[in-house]
């Protein structure tokens, strides 16, 4: 943990700085890799949506003991009522959660007492959930304008906060996210549930308050920086994010392991169930989010600002400072008669200059 901090003041410092801006195109193409990876799965498998969404009925079936003899014995009574079962789960290890397409009442109460029968349990201990189509599409609107609404809500505070530069960026950043959270829920056939979209707006407020977190600094070592020739603001933009790479890595591992904990106790004790729904969401959302916030968000932000006049102008006054200043030493070297050797920096210059008035030499 100590080698940890001492890393993070040699960034922060500058005494290390690792050169995340200037490979952007590595992070673009792994990124491009990762979003198309998920709209394939997304387009050939398709997202499981639950019943909130596409309507239909659940019945839950206490048990002493479930077990995959449970689950066949479900599907066969189901079929033997004469109707199709979409998904037949264990939750929580004493539990049958059987789902079905749309039912009329009195093919749901036929269902249910088939299903008392066949289990030999209480009818009145049958859970049953009907929902319409008009609901689920309700809530699929729902859903939609939440998502949207948060957008728009998050553009207009970066906007102002910040610049319009800095929230295309957060956005991009976002669209990053879902993309991948989504992909990885086709993937894995997890059921996307009303709790599975509070995990997606809860991973993008998170993802946000990551890339903020970095955008501030970028602010801070930013301002005034055009009244100057000392640094470009893509290594401005650069030193901010080693500056907060610590600090982000941290926080992440932080809010990680608990959520991880989480989704292994869900899957391995608990079953199928809306703890997982969210679990998963949350993993993914966070994982991704903090790759994007270092390695998306800030190097399209400086890709976008290297094209404004003033940061071109910026940059082509810092490289002939640089190019001048390097010339300079040379010449000076060559008209005292010195070998000449790699020029020691502005720093060095300063310690030698302060030892020789020390001296006297």
């Amino acid at each position: 943990m100590a080698s940890l901090s001492e890393l993070g003041n040699s960034l922060y410092r500058g005494d290390v700085s690792y050169n995340i801006v200037g490979r952007r195109k590595a992070w673009y193409l792994i990124s491009a890799i990762l979003v198309v990876l998920s709209l394939a799965t997304l387009g050939v498998r398709g997202l499981n949506l639950g019943i909130e969404f596409m309507g239909g009925a659940e019945f839950s079936v206490p048990l002493t003991v479930a077990s995959d003899e449970s689950v066949s014995q479900a599907r066969e009574t189901v079929l033997a009522a004469g109707e199709t079962p979409s998904t037949v789960t264990i939750i929580g290890g004493d539990t049958i959660r059987i789902q079905t397409p749309a039912l009329s009442t009195e093919a749901s109460n036929a269902l249910s007492a088939a299903l008392a029968d066949s289990f030999a349990v209480d009818e009145a201990n049958i859970k049953v959930q009907l929902v319409g189509p008009s609901w689920g599409d309700e809530v699929t609107q729902n859903a939609l304008r939440a998502l949207l609404v948060f957008l728009v809500l998050v553009a207009i505070f970066l906007s102002i906060y910040f610049e319009w530069h800095m929230a295309v960026a957060a956005l991009a950043a976002l669209a990053h996210d879902v993309l991948i959270t989504v992909g990885i829920y086709a993937l894995s056939g997890f059921e996307v549930t009303p709790a599975s979209v509070i995990g997606f707006l809860t991973i993008l407020g998170y993802s946000l308050y990551d890339t903020v977190v970095v955008f501030d600094k970028v602010k801070e070592n930013t301002h005034g920086i055009h009244g100057g020739s000392r640094t470009t603001y893509s290594e401005a933009a650069n030193l901010a994010l080693n500056q907060t790479l610590v600090r982000s890595i941290n926080t992440s591992v932080v809010a990680l392991l608990p959520v991880l904990s989480i989704l292994i106790v869900g899957v391995t004790l608990l079953g199928a169930g809306t703890l997982n729904d969210l679990a998963l969401a949350l993993f993914v959302g966070m994982l991704v989010g903090t790759y994007s916030s270092i390695f998306v968000a800030t190097p399209f932000l400086c890709q976008m600002k290297e094209r404004t006049a003033e940061n071109i102008a910026l940059a082509k006054r810092v490289h002939a400072k640089r190019k001048n200043g390097d010339s300079a030493e040379v010449k000076q070297v060559v008209a005292v008669g010195a070998p000449i050797v790699a020029s020691a920096g502005p720093r060095q210059q300063r310690v030698k200059k302060t030892r020789s008035r020390r001296t006297g030499k």
